[in-house]
């Protein structure tokens, strides 16, 4: 059986006056479609638990949201947003809400979500590789085993070590990191390599 948290019902009704029929109205609608739901206050705003985080609906000065913790995966992929999101956008009043109907079927995806034990999706961001500027990809031409440590290191350590001499101003600079470089690559080391442990 669900709870009704007292903090929820203090939370609502120190809000402004749009929003205390926002939140309510989704309170309910949260309420009927998972009735073992149980609340709490997480961050200063209302939480809606399930097996874990399942939802939330904080109120601001103007708006209100009310989003998923696992929002990319039950909205798939309506909101832009990352994080808690849902595809609900600033509520102003309960017309800004879908039909309960939709709301419920947010809810039950996200309640699945949370009984099958799928963990929140964070996309990953790749960073494009940066090219070998041309003295370093010529000093490697000349050292077989760096060119054969360097192909083989992570994107992020080729990435250090483009980065480091690309961003050499002064020829004498780059030309002393470039020689250096290739020390450290035929040793296997990364460019960091000082500070692993």
């Amino acid at each position: 059986m669900g709870t009704r948290d007292p903090r929820v019902d203090a939370y609502i009704a120190k809000q402004a006056d749009f929003a205390k029929p926002i939140l309510a109205h989704i309170r309910d609608v949260v309420h009927a479609a998972c009735p073992e739901v149980e609340e709490d206050i997480k961050w200063g705003s209302p939480f809606f638990m399930y097996r874990g985080p399942l939802a939330h609906m904080p109120a601001f000065k103007e708006h209100c949201r009310f989003g998923f913790w696992k929002g990319r995966l039950v909205a798939d992929g309506d909101s832009g947003e990352e994080g808690m999101t849902g595809p609900f956008g600033q509520l102003k009043s309960v017309k800004d809400l879908p039909s309960k109907k939709e709301m419920t079927a947010y809810i039950k995806k996200a309640m699945k979500l949370n009984e099958e034990g799928i963990s929140k999706v964070k996309a990953k961001k790749a960073r494009p590789e940066l090219p070998v500027p041309p003295e370093l990809a010529a000093a490697l031409a000349k050292n077989k085993k760096a060119r054969a440590n360097f192909e083989g290191f992570s994107p992020s350590h080729r990435r250090d070590y483009n980065e480091w001499i690309a961003e050499a101003k002064r020829t004498e600079t780059r030309t002393a990191r470039v020689k250096q470089a290739v020390e450290w690559i035929a040793e296997g080391k990364p460019r960091h390599w000082k500070y692993q442990k």
